[in-house]
């Protein structure tokens, strides 16, 4: 069983930055792989990006060249940089961790709040 809880959302205005972290716990030696999403009211979750312990990263494009994202294997914890954020940037922000063998993300956090103002 895993555990994640995410951190650092807040509220700031169009064209500043936030570092989002989430951090695991519990049964945590065999996750591969860890990333984001986020989603607003009444529309669909999307990704936002991932990354795995062998270096791969991987953005949508609507947040590629603005967002990076790093990690720790041995903390077992992934880290959102958000720099020149918009206002259609706001939205929750969930924390992903696969440990299965098919390569799905099967845990989840329960979010954080992100809000740019304009």
């Amino acid at each position: 069983q895993v555990q994640l809880v995410e951190s650092g959302g807040g509220s700031v205005q169009a064209g500043g930055s936030l570092r989002l972290s989430c951090a695991a716990s519990g049964r945590t030696f065999n996750i591969h792989a860890m990333g984001w999403s986020r989603q607003v009211p009444g529309k669909e979750r999307d990704f936002v990006a991932g990354m795995n312990w062998s270096g791969t990263t991987y953005y949508e494009n609507f947040v590629k060249g603005r967002f990076t994202i790093s990690g720790d294997s041995a903390k077992k914890a992934v880290y959102l940089q958000m720099d020149s954020l918009k206002p259609e940037d706001t939205a929750i922000y969930y924390c992903a961790a696969s440990d299965s063998v098919d390569y799905e993300y099967n845990y989840w956090g329960q979010g954080t709040q992100v809000t740019v103002s304009s």
